[in-house]
């Protein structure tokens, strides 16, 4: 997924693609004003029975679609797409609408999602059967999009706090922000394995074991529900579990797409190892907890049983798609693409829609050129190059999870639960997370936690900018420095237990008087491979982090560091310096749970998710490797108590 105003700057044949939706869409509208259009089904058609059982209604209704109305439900468009001309919805029959990161209405508020969702449901609503549309987002860490929402901290300190209970509540926070306000589809969570910290997208990841990401999991049920028929309810929706496969295990330096290193590049290695570490989470999630949809990755996998060096991109690949995800793991939900994900196939467009709808892909987000992927894929069918088994597969998969999620009965927004967006409740839940996922990897002379109202001196641009404790994600689809969203900084959080606090980001204000120094250094937002090392990118500390630590570390007697980023940054020459030293990752809205463990109201107790690297250069290392020499190794973490120090 990516931000629709970036659609496609690395992305082959963009102008193409534009001249192609804008020659399309006359013809596609006149086919659709087509005199011949069957009568529409009766009030009292068994599809619309919801005592019925879904197959017999899905069974019903596929049997009353034309060919043009089965296309449709496997095509999404993004909404800045339609958003202009909102018959194209009715027109092409679409089967889903989705927003990209920071595809936003005018009103970005709780109202004004719901109101632009239900604004495109009417248009669906008017198409001959009143199939209702599925509309999509990535609410990755809360509903990010919308300013105002909770926002939690990405994956990786999740998996730091190792609590799976945590995760299902947070997940259902999120579900029923989001559902309330329009979207009944999330493109989450990533069930990812990083392998290789120069990933871009290694915070959306829980850690670098299947384990430990399959201990996580229990979000799909906060999205989802525990039962089939939670999915029905205003609070839950459909989950996606992203992206199959071995996304965060690609070789470093392996992607061709635009000036990436590492994201969207290739998976060398052997089926039994890529079963066991790639595809293990996706097993898990299928079979334990049901989950309703799957998004292939933008990567490759090439197999080293036939020699390296031809990889088959993820969404071009029968063998994993409905070999391994539909067959043997048993798959029943259904595929849907990633951004744009099949114009990285070889070949013309239509080579890239047939190959990939015969693999095994089954919706299809074509953002800004869905009315060229209907006209293209019609005549693929017409033409016999792609079965209508293969259609009724993918259409089937669909539908089912529209009669689950109950929008036929109930296809616009329930609102009840918006006035709980952001509540107190919801953020002191997210103030918890923050806590638990702070990690402790230093305390020489127990110098954390601080004592309440010690003289605290501040440094550091991270311990007070909302946008950089938040990350990529957040409200765009980079994310960005600065006011974005309501909640509390590290700073904030601080002042809450000291009345005595120096606040400089660089540290150029006196530090006399003052009992401990706290530094916040750190990385500025970034989302998916514009995050990639060596794309603008390192895991080293900046210039001007290394000066505070300097500074600060070596003008106050007790220096405390906390490093606000994505992922382990190299600390190696500076640690020394440190009397504490603790992994704050991207904690989101409510930085003020960071100061609830540095001030002991709260245990330190989140364990490192991920292998910390001595260098850059010593990535990729996880544990279990031949000759394991990190820095602190996976699982590191000290405890302190709770109330010390008081």
């Amino acid at each position: 997924m990516r931000h629709p105003t970036r659609r496609a700057g690395t992305r082959i044949g963009r102008s193409l693609v534009a001249l192609a939706t804008i020659t399309a869409l006359p013809s596609a509208i006149a086919a659709s004003a087509a005199p011949a259009a069957p009568a529409a089904a009766p009030a009292h058609a068994p599809y619309l029975d919801q005592r019925l059982p879904v197959p017999k209604r899905v069974a019903d209704l596929l049997r009353r679609m034309t060919l043009e109305e089965k296309v449709g439900q496997m095509t999404q468009a993004e909404r800045g797409a339609v958003d202009g001309d909102r018959d194209q919805i009715t027109a092409l029959k679409l089967g889903s609408v989705l927003s990209g990161g920071g595809s936003v209405p005018a009103d970005n508020t709780p109202a004004g999602w719901a109101d632009m969702v239900d604004a495109y449901q009417e248009k669906a609503l008017a198409t001959r059967l009143r199939i209702p549309l599925l509309y999509g987002i990535d609410s990755v860490h809360g509903h990010g999009n919308l300013v105002g929402a909770t926002v939690f901290p990405h994956n990786i300190g999740m998996g730091a706090a190792r609590n799976p209970g945590l995760v299902r509540e947070i997940q259902a926070i999120t579900a029923k922000e989001t559902r309330a306000t329009g979207p009944q589809w999330i493109f989450g969570p990533c069930v990812c394995v990083v392998r290789d910290l120069r990933w871009g997208r290694s915070y959306e990841a829980y850690g670098e074991t299947p384990e430990l990401v399959e201990q996580m999991e229990t979000g799909i049920e906060g999205f989802q529900g525990r039962r089939p028929s939670d999915m029905r309810k205003p609070e839950h929706v459909l989950a996606t579990v992203k992206h199959y496969a071995g996304d965060g295990d690609t070789v470093f330096g392996s992607s061709t797409t635009g000036d990436y290193t590492i994201d969207q590049g290739v998976t060398v290695t052997d089926r039994r190892t890529f079963m066991k570490i790639d595809v293990a989470p996706y097993v898990t999630a299928v079979r334990k907890y049901g989950v309703g949809s799957v998004m292939p990755s933008f990567s490759s996998v090439d197999w080293k049983e036939d020699g390296v060096g031809n990889p088959v991109k993820m969404h071009a690949h029968k063998e994993l798609l409905t070999g391994v995800l539909k067959g043997e793991i048993g798959f029943d939900g259904f595929v849907i693409s990633d951004w744009a994900a099949i114009q990285q196939i070889p070949g013309d467009y239509a080579t890239q829609v047939r190959t990939s709808v015969n693999a095994g892909v089954d919706m299809f987000m074509e953002p800004y050129s869905a009315p060229q992927f209907v006209e293209t894929l019609l005549a693929e069918v017409r033409a016999g190059r792609v079965q209508m088994s293969r259609i009724d597969d993918a259409v089937r998969r669909i539908l089912a999870a529209k009669f689950k999620l109950g929008l036929f009965e109930r296809p616009y927004t329930d609102r009840r639960y918006a006035d709980t967006i952001g509540s107190p409740a919801h953020r002191a839940v997210a103030r918890r997370a923050v806590a638990e996922s702070q990690v402790l990897l230093k305390n020489r002379g127990h110098a954390l936690p601080l004592k309440r109202n010690a003289d605290v001196y501040v440094a550091g641009v991270n311990a007070d900018d909302m946008g950089n404790q938040a990350g990529g994600w957040t409200v765009t689809w980079q994310g960005q420095s600065g006011d974005i969203i309501p909640g509390t900084t590290i700073l904030d959080g601080i002042k809450q237990y000291s009345g005595d606090v120096t606040y400089s980001a660089d540290a150029s204000a006196p530090t006399s008087g003052s009992d401990v120094g706290v530094v916040v250094v750190g990385e500025t937002p970034y989302a998916e491979g514009v995050g990639d090392v060596g794309n603008g990118h390192t895991l080293n500390l900046s210039d001007a982090d290394k000066a505070n630590i300097d500074k600060v570390c070596g003008a106050i007697e007790t220096c405390v560091v906390l490093d606000v980023a994505g992922r382990p940054q190299i600390v190696t020459d500076r640690l020394s310096k440190m009397d504490a030293f603790v992994m704050s990752w991207l904690p989101g809205s409510e930085g003020a749970g960071v100061a609830d463990v540095l001030f002991g109201k709260r245990p330190f107790q989140g364990r490192l998710p991920v292998s910390w690297p001595r260098s850059e250069d010593q990535e990729p290392i996880n544990v279990g490797d031949r000759d394991y020499d990190p820095l602190f190794p996976y699982g590191y973490g000290l405890r302190t108590r709770r109330g010390h120090h008081h």
